[in-house]
C-alpha cells in the first residue's frame, strides 16, 4: 500500500523553546519534505492564546484562530500527530505583563479586571481565566503519559556525570509540611454509581446558599474527590516554620506551583507572603486595601503598587518591610544578585524544578549573599511533601546519588481528560464566608460530599474518568512487560481519593495475564523508598503514578539522574489512536531569554525536541505506511547519538556554541547518516550534496553562528516577537540558509 499524505502539528509557544524554534523547524521542514511529510504550525503561546479569545476589538491582520480548541478536537482523532513544546503555564503576573505588552503593540484587548465591578467585567475576567494557568496540557492530553530518559541521554549522563553535591549525616536540610488542616487530610472521595450531574454549592450559617459550580457532569465509575486547605491552619504553619527557621539558622523556602495549579496555589502563596510581612500587612491594611495590593501576586507586585505612592511615605513602608526581614528568618534567593527572593514572584516558584535543584545541591539554596545554605522547604499540603522528605532522608543516610552508576525511574501517569488535581481549576474555590460545600445531585438532591469551611480556605474538588484509568493500567503493564522492569504503583491506602484508585487498579490487574511482570501497589513514601535503593544498585523501576506525582517525578528523577528533565522522552499516546510528543520541561525558560536579549546566546537545549520529533516520526510511519519516515526516524536517533557522544550540547557561556550550533551539529549528523544509509538510495541521493557542503563549510557556519554573540539582541517583544527581528536573529549563518534551501529545490 503506497503512504498517504501526512501532517505533524508543530506548536509556537513562548520564551526560549519559541526562540530555537526559529532556528530548529526550518531544518524540520526540509527534511520532512523529502518524505512528503507536511509540518504545520499552531500557536499555543500566551499571547496567541489571549488574542484568540478576544478577537472583537483587532482588525483583520491581528486576529489569530483558536489554535488550541483546533488541537483539541485533533487529539481525539485518530491522526494527530503533534510535538507540543513547554508554553508558559500564566501566573497572573505574567497574564498581566502579556496584556500590557499587547495593548502597548496596539492590539485592542481589555485590561484585567482583578476586581470586576459589573457584569461586563466580570465575563472578561472569567475569558482571561481560560488563559491562565495550565490552560494547554488539559486540552491537549487525551492520552495518558510515558516519560523515561532514552539510552544515548542515559549512556551520555554516565560518561559525562554533572555535578551533584555531598550529603552527610549531620545535614540540617528538612521538609517541612501541614500535619492536618490540609488537602490530604480533609480529603473525602467517592465512586459514581451511575452517570449524573452534580452542582458545588457553599452553604452559609444563615442559610443562604452560593452555587460555586452550576453543574458538573460525572460518568458513571467517574472518581470524584472534594477537599479544602484551612487558612488558619495553613497560617500557623507558616508562622510556626518561620518561628522555627529563624531559631535554628535555616534558610527558607516555599515549594508550590502557581503556574498549572493556577487557584489553590497563588492564594497559599498570598497566606506565608501575608505571613513574612505580618507586621506591614497588618500596619498598612487600609492603605494596601485601597492601593489594590493582593499577597497572591507576590512581593515585587506589593513594590509596583508602591510606587505610585509620595516618595516620603513609600520609603516608610519599605523600612518596614526590611524591619520583617531582620526579625524573620534569611529567606531564599531566586536572584540574589537583583535581590529577587523566593516570595516575589508567585510564578518562579515551581516545586518540581525547585526541590530537584535543592536536593542535588544538599539540600541547599541560595542565599541573598550568593552562597548555598541549609534550607527548610516549606510544602504545606501532605499529599506529595513526603516524597521529597523521604529523598532527603535517604542522601543524608547513604550519600549523594550518583549519576554514572544510578538507575532510572521511568513514568507511566494518570493525565488523560483532565484527571486529578491538574484538571481542577474550575472545582477550584476560595470561599467567601463560613460554612458547608456540598456536592449535589442536581436532580435528586443527594448530598454526594460536604465539608464545613471558614473564610478564606481552599476548596478544590478533583475528577479521574474510568476510561483513562483502565487505560493508564493498561500502559503500565505494557511498559512493564516491553522493559522487563518491576512497576510500582504509587498510591496512599491513607488517602481517601487513592484508596478508590486502590480498588480500580487491583480490579483491573485481573483483566492481564502478569505472568514474569512485578507489578507493586505502595503508598508514595513506601515507592520513592523502593525506587532509591534500587537505583543506587543502578537498577530501573518503573513509577506508576497519579497526575501531579507524574509532573514532579519527571523532574525530580531526570534532573538527578541526567542533569535536566529536558532531555526526558515524553509520550502521549492519545486514547484514540493519535500521538502527542512532548519535549521536555521548560522551568528555567525565562532566565535563558534574558541571556538571550543580554549576549545573543541562548543556552537552551533542544535535545527533548530532538526525541520528540523521533517519536513522532516513527509514528507517522506506522500508521500512515511511510517507509521514508521510518528512515527520518531512525537516521536521526543515531544523529541524536552522535550529537551527544561529540559533547555538542549547548553552553552556558557567551562565544562558544549555543542552541544555534547545536542544531547546526544535529543537522550535520542527520544529513550524514541519511546520505550514508543503503535502505532508500533515493533519500541517499537527496542528502549527499547537503551533508558534503555541511561538513565541507562546517568551521564557517560555526564561526557566522558564534560571531553575532556578546551583543543585545532586540526581539521586538517578549511574549509576542517580532518574527522578522527574530528569525534574523536566530538563523545568523547564510552558509547554513543557503543549504537547507537547496535540499528541496
Amino acid at each position: 500500500m503506497a503512504h498517504t499524505q501526512s501532517k505533524i502539528i508543530y506548536t509556537i509557544v513562548d520564551e526560549a523553546p519559541a526562540l530555537a524554534t526559529y532556528s530548529f523547524l526550518p531544518i524540520v521542514k526540509a527534511f520532512a519534505k523529502t518524505a512528503d511529510i507536511d509540518v504545520e504550525t499552531r500557536d499555543i503561546s500566551l499571547a496567541g492564546r489571549i488574542l484568540a479569545n478576544f478577537p472583537e476589538g483587532l482588525d483583520e491582520t491581528q486576529k489569530r484562530n483558536d489554535d488550541l480548541s483546533y488541537l483539541g478536537e485533533l487529539a481525539a482523532k485518530p491522526e494527530a500527530n503533534i510535538i507540543k513544546l513547554p508554553n508558559i503555564s500564566a501566573s497572573l503576573p505574567q497574564l498581566l505583563g502579556a496584556i500590557k505588552e499587547l495593548q502597548d503593540k496596539g492590539f485592542k484587548i481589555p485590561s484585567y479586571p482583578e476586581n470586576p465591578t459589573d457584569e461586563n467585567e466580570k465575563e472578561i475576567k472569567a475569558r482571561y481565566a481560560k488563559v491562565l494557568g495550565s490552560a494547554v496540557n488539559p486540552v491537549l492530553r487525551e492520552g495518558n503519559s510515558d516519560r523515561r530518559a532514552p539510552l544515548c541521554v542515559k549512556e551520555y549522563a554516565r560518561k559525562h556525570p554533572h555535578r551533584m553535591g555531598e550529603w552527610t549525616k549531620e545535614s540540617r536540610a528538612e521538609v517541612a509540611y501541614m500535619h492536618e488542616g490540609d488537602f490530604y487530610g480533609n480529603e473525602k472521595s467517592v465512586m459514581m454509581q451511575e452517570a449524573t450531574t452534580v452542582r458545588i454549592e457553599l452553604v452559609a450559617l444563615d442559610g443562604s446558599i452560593s452555587v460555586l459550580k452550576e453543574s458538573l457532569p460525572l460518568q458513571k465509575d467517574e472518581i470524584f474527590d472534594a477537599t479544602f486547605m484551612s487558612a488558619k491552619k495553613l497560617s500557623a504553619f507558616y508562622e510556626a516554620q518561620m518561628n522555627d527557621a529563624k531559631a535554628n539558622n535555616l534558610l527558607l523556602s516555599l515549594h508550590l506551583k502557581a503556574t498549572m495549579m493556577k487557584i489553590s496555589d497563588p492564594v497559599m502563596f498570598g497566606y506565608a507572603l501575608r505571613t513574612f510581612f505580618k507586621d506591614v500587612f497588618e500596619k498598612h491594611a487600609a492603605l494596601f486595601h485601597e492601593l489594590g495590593v493582593n499577597p497572591n501576586n507576590g512581593l515585587g507586585d506589593l513594590y509596583v503598587k508602591l510606587a505610585s505612592l509620595p516618595e516620603a511615605q513609600k520609603a516608610a513602608i519599605e523600612a518596614d518591610i526590611q524591619a520583617c526581614y531582620a526579625k524573620r528568618p534569611e529567606i531564599a534567593m531566586v536572584n540574589s544578585d537583583k535581590g529577587i527572593t523566593n516570595l516575589h514572584v508567585p510564578s518562579d516558584v515551581i516545586i518540581d524544578a525547585s526541590m530537584p535543584a535543592c536536593i542535588r545541591e544538599s539540600g541547599k539554596m541560595w542565599g541573598k549573599d550568593g552562597k548555598l545554605h541549609e534550607t527548610k522547604a516549606l510544602i504545606p499540603d501532605r499529599c506529595y511533601a513526603r516524597i521529597y522528605e523521604e529523598t532527603i532522608a535517604f542522601c543524608k543516610q547513604n550519600g549523594a546519588l550518583d549519576p554514572r552508576t544510578m538507575g532510572s525511574v521511568p513514568n507511566v501517569g494518570l493525565m488523560a481528560q483532565k484527571a486529578e488535581e491538574y484538571g481542577s481549576h474550575d472545582k477550584t474555590f476560595v470561599c467567601q464566608t463560613e460554612g458547608v460545600v456540598r456536592v449535589v445531585d442536581t436532580k435528586s438532591g443527594q448530598i454526594y460530599l460536604e465539608h464545613a469551611v471558614e473564610k478564606g480556605d481552599i476548596y478544590r474538588g478533583c475528577q479521574a474518568k474510568d476510561a483513562p484509568i483502565r487505560d493508564w493500567v493498561k500502559l503500565a503493564i505494557n511498559r512493564a512487560r516491553l522493559s522487563q522492569t518491576p512497576a510500582i504503583f504509587w498510591l496512599d491506602s491513607e488517602r481517601a481519593h487513592d484508596a478508590l484508585m486502590i480498588q480500580k487498579v487491583e480490579k483491573y490487574l485481573k483483566e492481564y495475564d502478569l505472568t514474569g511482570l512485578d507489578i507493586h501497589i505502595m503508598s508514595p513514601e513506601q515507592a520513592i523508598r523502593t525506587s532509591l535503593e534500587r537505583i543506587v544498585k543502578g537498577l530501573d523501576t518503573i513509577a506508576v503514578t497519579g497526575n501531579v506525582l507524574r509532573d514532579y517525578l519527571t523532574d525530580l528523577f531526570p534532573i538527578l539522574e541526567v542533569g535536566t528533565s529536558a532531555k526526558m522522552l515524553s509520550i502521549v499516546p492519545l486514547m484514540n489512536g493519535g500521538g502527542l510528543f512532548e519535549t521536555g520541561a521548560g522551568g528555567s525558560a525565562p532566565k535563558h531569554v534574558q541571556q538571550f536579549v543580554e549576549e545573543n546566546h541562548l543556552r537552551w537545549d533542544s535535545l527533548g525536541e530532538f526525541m520528540a520529533l523521533t517519536a513522532s516520526l516513527e509514528h507517522l510511519s506506522h500508521v500512515t505506511d511511510n517507509p521514508k519516515a521510518a528512515l527520518l526516524a531512525q537516521t536521526l536517533d543515531a544523529a541524536t547519538g552522535k550529537f551527544l557522544d561529540n559533547n555538542k550540547s549547548p553552553s552556558s557561556k557567551v562565544g562558544e556554541l549555543d542552541n544555534r550550533g547545536s542544531h547546526f551539529y544535529l543537522t550535520l549528523y542527520w544529513a550524514e547518516a541519511l546520505a550514508a544509509q543503503t535502505i532508500d538510495m533515493s533519500l541517499s541521493k537527496t542528502f549527499q550534496p547537503l551533508a558534503q557542503t555541511l561538513a565541507q563549510n562546517a568551521e564557517l557556519i560555526v564561526r557566522e553562528l558564534n560571531a553575532v554573540q556578546g551583543k543585545t539582541v532586540d526581539m521586538g517583544g517578549y511574549y509576542l516577537p517580532d518574527f522578522d527581528k527574530t528569525n534574523a536573529a536566530m538563523r545568523p549563518s547564510a552558509t547554513l540558509n543557503r543549504a537547507l534551501e537547496t535540499l528541496n529545490a
